[in-house]
């Protein structure tokens, strides 16, 4: 972009924060919901169900691992909110990669972002059929998981006020359960009570092995686990254009990220570790549950259950939300069918929503009828697809500030610290999971996938050029007052 295109765009006399395109949406998410959607984003069945496989693998020291992905999610996530300050728009990140690497990267990262909602949509779907399984084991999981596909469905085309007021009761259990079981751990600790109580110790960290029973490689290998419970964290820019203040809501909501990681990841792991010793814990039970049967909680388990339910379907509801906003930016881009573009009366974009749905149920019958197996295949095809979105923001930033940097665009009021420094750390990283995954004989296989995705994407791109060579051509973003 060039000064003179910038100047026509940008007077400099208007805050950064309030300029985007009116694009239709209803401004409905008020910011208790999106700091509840923040909130929700960074606890998932990743959490619940996957820290146990993980705690197999690594002991006491995967701790540390969730502490360090989560300094690399906080680079990634400020990156990304000085982008939506900059300019904020629904489905930001396919737009920022546009505007910053080209219409392919768009392009790209618009329908992988689809992709990886609606994988992990498949795979929560009968994971929440599962749940429900341990308390109506007579009702088939087929049933269940078709009766939350259409509740979800039928609230995501009502209105984004009820998908935020959803969400935010989903985040609410979540939250508070993982409160109540740090709280009543550290109570073992400290007075001793419970069943638990005698063995309980903060001794346990070190003492079976030490921090690194397994040594630093098996620790290295569950980061692949531990990206893929932080996805979603990004979702908090999907909302960008339908938050009802997003100059003041989204950075409040990035910039308590950190806290959120502490307290929800470390910390809650902290304490079960202390807690139970980690040599109990194995793959396919979730530790929270193993913790509370440990104490000694009535009903803890269907407690635990309860809240893995909410989770799963908190990110179907999720996937729901985010597939329906990014087919319409692709539509609007001219890089899906134009049908995609329309909004209802509701202004919910619910022709890209009901396709997304129809994909997630044909999931539902899929993982009915493939071995166990399928569902670790699809999220970590899910966890590619999150990596390659990360990548996609954090190269975008670092692009971004270069041209600020050189004055062709306006700063933006929510500059990350470190500038892109921290973006690089953030994409060696990210590149070091890849790694790791291709490394791995069991996740190596989503990068197969992936390999094919991208063939089928290249094919679309071709066509779609062939069709319509404007497609590929770049266009300036504009800076328009919303409403």
């Amino acid at each position: 972009m060039t000064s003179s295109q910038v100047d026509k765009q940008y007077d400099g006399s208007e805050a950064v924060g309030g300029d985007t395109p009116e694009e239709g949406y209803e401004r409905g998410l008020g910011s208790r919901q999106v700091q509840m959607i923040a909130i929700g984003g960074a606890i998932g069945v990743g959490l619940f169900l996957g820290a146990g496989a993980n705690i197999a693998k690594a002991g006491p020291s995967l701790i540390f691992m969730y502490a360090l992905a989560g300094v690399i999610i906080f680079f990634i996530m400020r990156a990304l909110g000085e982008l939506l300050l900059y300019r904020p728009v629904s489905g930001s990140f396919a737009e920022y990669s546009r505007e910053f690497l080209g219409p392919f990267f768009g392009y790209f990262t618009g329908w992988t972002y689809w992709l990886m909602w609606v994988v992990t949509g498949m795979a929560e779907l009968t994971a929440a059929a599962i749940y429900v399984h341990y308390w109506f084991p007579q009702v088939p999981q087929w049933v269940t998981a078709l009766v939350f596909l259409v509740v979800l469905f039928v609230a995501n085309l009502i209105s984004v006020k009820l998908f935020g007021e959803i969400e935010f009761w989903f985040s609410m259990v979540k939250v508070t359960a993982l409160i109540g079981m740090i709280v009543i751990g550290l109570g073992v600790l400290t007075f001793g009570f419970s069943s638990a109580g005698d063995t309980a110790s903060v001794a346990n960290l070190w003492q079976f092995d030490g921090f690194f029973p397994k040594g630093i490689g098996s620790s290295l290998m569950t980061l692949q686990g531990v990206m893929f419970a932080y996805l979603a964290v990004e979702l908090v820019g999907v909302t960008a254009g339908e938050s009802e203040n997003p100059e003041k809501t989204l950075p409040k909501a990035i910039n308590t990220l950190p806290w959120r990681i502490a307290l929800f990841y470390v910390g809650a792991l902290t304490v079960i570790l202390c807690v139970v010793k980690w040599t109990e814990f194995a793959p396919g039970v979730s530790p929270f549950v193993e913790a509370f049967a440990k104490i000694g909680i009535p009903a803890g388990a269907g407690i635990v259950n309860f809240v893995v339910l909410t989770a799963a379907l908190s990110s179907c509801n999720s996937g729901m939300y985010s597939t329906g906003r990014m087919l319409r930016t692709l539509a609007d881009n001219g890089e899906a069918p134009k049908v995609f573009n329309k909004l209802s009366s509701t202004k919910t974009p619910a022709i890209g929503i009901t396709v997304s749905v129809l994909f997630m149920g044909i999931g539902v019958v899929l993982n009915y009828i493939v071995p166990e197996k399928a569902f670790g295949y699809v999220t970590s095809v899910a966890t590619a697809a999150g990596i390659w979105t990360w990548l996609m923001i954090l190269v975008s930033h670092i692009l971004y500030r270069r041209a600020v940097d050189a004055g062709r665009l306006p700063a933006s009021s929510f500059p990350a610290p470190g500038g892109a420094k921290c973006s690089w750390i953030a994409v060696v990283f990210l590149l070091f999971v890849t790694g790791l995954i291709a490394y791995d004989a069991d996740s190596r296989i989503c990068l197969y996938v992936m390999a094919g995705w991208a063939a089928v994407l290249a094919v679309g791109w071709a066509i779609l050029k062939a069709r319509n060579p404007e497609v590929a051509e770049r266009r300036e973003p504009e800076f328009e007052k919303v409403g």
